[in-house]
């Protein structure tokens, strides 16, 4: 009865200064929808990047070719050409845990079909690729081993590329053009997007890795390996393992550099997401500078709230009230401020949200979590910034109180 008595007491002081009550506010109104913004923005882009590495596959590790040096230069990474079908097959017969494998060319190259033309990624791969990168088709079929054994001239396209050459017709079983070569269409592929470096992976053609080599390339070298190993444990050692055979394969002596590069897919995740924390924690202490800002001015305003109030927290002392009731009310006062602050602010923060995700289309996203910590933040702030005026109300002797004009 008696905290709800401090309260009444507490509102009704506050209501008799609206404009200054929500002036006062503002501040912490501001910090908290931009904390909420901000963090909903980091979080719906971390969010993006995982989804984008889940879209690579399960259990994934990615073999592609590294630096060498020669006649003392050296290239970039994947400038190197020692990458060779033997090591696939070597690292799916010699290697433990590991699933399945896919031999990878890679090339840039015009299409044609259906009088219309398109650039865009060929890639060759075995049957086991689309198990690997868990990619289903919406139509058709996907080509099989006896394809890739026999070289056949069978693609399956994606998305952007079948409705760029066909538009909303249907692509399977068309001829598609991959510079002169003819290949027919077995398969449409369903949409995956984009990926971490933002290239489409619906705007490709992928035939088997023999025919690739011997219809377009002419090569023998890979442009990479990808091995699906049978499950997450195996990931380090059948990374590690894979390294110690290809360097074997590939006569590496002792302190020389890999010719090649092999990473996993906790690794490649780690590094994607790691941009988008830091870019959500530098968004949201950005953002929290706003709250520091809000607090300084609800302790300013209580402080003044202080000193014109001071007869009357003499009255209050004289008929009986305590330091501590004292205190009480002013801390009620300025928590009540910044909670209904923090209140708004969640409000205009998640519209903010949902504002950007629509018309600027960034991807947000706005966890309770997010919601409950701003809450409690702002009521913490309030607690925080108006303990010292509480607290220099509460220590005012009632005799100076009372004679104060």
């Amino acid at each position: 009865m008696k905290w709800f008595s401090i309260l009444k007491i507490a509102l009704r002081a506050l209501r008799r200064n609206k404009m200054r009550s929500t002036l006062t506010a503002l501040g912490i109104i501001i910090g908290v929808a931009a904390v909420i913004a901000m963090v909903g923005i980091g979080s719906g882009a971390q969010a993006q990047v995982e989804s984008q590495i889940a879209s690579l596959g399960e259990n994934l590790i990615l073999i592609s070719p590294g630096s060498v040096t020669s006649s003392g230069l050296r290239t970039g990474w994947g400038g190197s050409a020692t990458l060779k079908i033997e090591d696939a097959q070597a690292i799916e017969r010699e290697v433990s845990g590991v699933k399945a494998t896919s031999p990878e060319i890679r090339q840039n190259s015009q299409v044609t079909a259906a009088g219309g033309n398109w650039f865009t990624q060929i890639y060759g791969e075995s049957a086991s690729y689309f198990d690997i990168r868990q990619w289903p088709l919406i139509e058709g079929a996907v080509f099989t081993e006896q394809d890739v054994r026999s070289s056949n001239k069978v693609v399956v396209i994606g998305r952007t590329l079948s409705t760029q050459l066909y538009g909303s017709a249907s692509p399977v079983g068309q001829i598609l053009r991959i510079g002169n070569v003819p290949f027919i269409v077995t398969g449409l592929l369903a949409p995956k997007g984009f990926n971490v470096n933002g290239t489409d992976q619906d705007d490709v053609a992928i035939v088997p890795y023999t025919s690739a080599m011997k219809r377009l390339t002419g090569g023998k070298n890979l442009r990479g390996i990808n091995v699906q190993m049978t499950s997450a444990t195996q990931l380090a050692p059948g990374q590690e393992q894979i390294m110690e055979l290809l360097r074997q394969r590939h006569r590496i002596g002792p302190g020389k550099d890999d010719d090649f590069t092999v990473r996993n897919q906790e690794e490649i995740a780690e590094a994607a997401t790691a941009t988008s924390r830091i870019m959500s924690a530098l968004l949201g202490s950005i953002a929290s500078v706003s709250l520091l800002v809000g607090g300084i001015g609800i302790m300013n305003i209580m402080l003044v709230s202080v000193t014109e109030r001071t007869r009357e927290i003499g009255i209050r002392m004289s008929v009986g009230a305590h330091g501590r009731d004292i205190m009480s009310q002013f801390l009620i006062e300025a928590v009540a401020l910044s909670s209904m602050g923090g209140i708004i602010g969640i409000l205009l923060g998640v519209g903010a949200a949902k504002l950007l995700s629509i018309f600027a289309e960034w991807p947000t996203l706005i966890s309770p979590l997010s919601i409950v910590v701003a809450f409690v933040f702002s009521a913490g702030v309030g607690i925080f910034f108006g303990f010292y005026p509480a607290r220099k109300a509460a220590a005012l002797d009632p005799i100076d109180a009372l004679r104060y004009e």
